[in-house]
């Protein structure tokens, strides 16, 4: 009875541990130590400010090799990554003109989400896209570019069409519009949640894991090798999770600036 007592408290105080690496706080978690920080600034907002920082020595990277010469180790595997998503995101979804205009915005959003996830699985580290008022940010970007965007591209008439298929009873269109209106809320929801679940699920599962370690000792051992694991499916996943909201972000885009498409 005190053994189950004792492995019962254990998990609580696991669980306890888990949630409060995975929610934003007033604290730099690490490893070792954990750094208390002013009460204007969380976690997350150091996570994004150390991810911009980033961004900008990697970019400045690649904008230094001299032109004429061909880019060679770093910057060579960076424009493979700018150039898929200028060809095949941007342009794919947009067409030639806008995709070619349009290819920053896709580019700041993969490499910063793929940044941002890899980031999280640093021990230094945390994962910034796990906290859904930074997912709602970005989403709140496509939002943004899909209603004045679109309004700017094709007029705010044109922007309303849109929401009017060609050929469609006008009976049917009163149920039909309002159902595409609420549509654009709910795309940038669902990008909003996939990529905040996605992220903060996988860091609860091995942080769990390694916390089985805590709460049966020895017995859990075989969970180490499985949080390993799923530790490196981790960056698979960052990958993917860039790539799927830079698709979806073009792709909703795409349907608003070209409806007749």
């Amino acid at each position: 009875m005190e053994h189950a007592t004792e492995t019962a408290q254990r998990s609580h105080h696991v669980n306890q541990w888990v949630m409060h690496h995975v929610t934003d706080s007033g604290e730099w978690h690490t490893p070792l130590w954990s750094l208390h920080l002013p009460s204007w600034i969380s976690n997350n907002a150091i996570m994004l400010i150390i991810t911009s920082f980033f961004l900008i020595i990697g970019f400045g990277s690649f904008f230094r090799y001299q032109k004429g010469k061909a880019p060679r180790g770093w910057t060579n595997a960076l424009e493979v990554f700018v150039l898929f998503v200028r060809n095949e995101i941007s342009i794919a979804y947009l067409g030639e003109k806008d995709g070619r205009k349009m290819a920053p915005l896709f580019l700041t959003f993969f490499f910063f989400i793929l940044t941002a996830n890899l980031m999280g699985l640093c021990p230094l580290f945390s994962t910034s896209t796990g906290n859904i008022n930074v997912t709602l940010g970005l989403a709140s970007v496509t939002f943004f570019f899909m209603v004045f965007g679109a309004m700017y591209v094709n007029g705010p008439i044109g922007f309303f069409k849109a929401f009017a298929p060609a050929g469609v009873p006008w009976p049917i269109l009163i149920i039909l519009m309002p159902i595409e209106m609420v549509g654009l809320v709910i795309k940038c929801a669902a990008l909003t949640i996939r990529l905040f679940a996605n992220m903060l699920a996988g860091h609860i599962v091995v942080f769990s894991l390694v916390g089985l370690l805590v709460t049966f000792g020895f017995w859990a051992l075989p969970a180490l090798a499985m949080a390993l694991a799923i530790n490196l499916l981790e960056v698979f996943i960052a990958f993917l999770q860039a790539y799927v909201f830079t698709v979806l972000s073009a792709m909703f885009i795409g349907e608003m600036y070209h409806p007749a498409h």
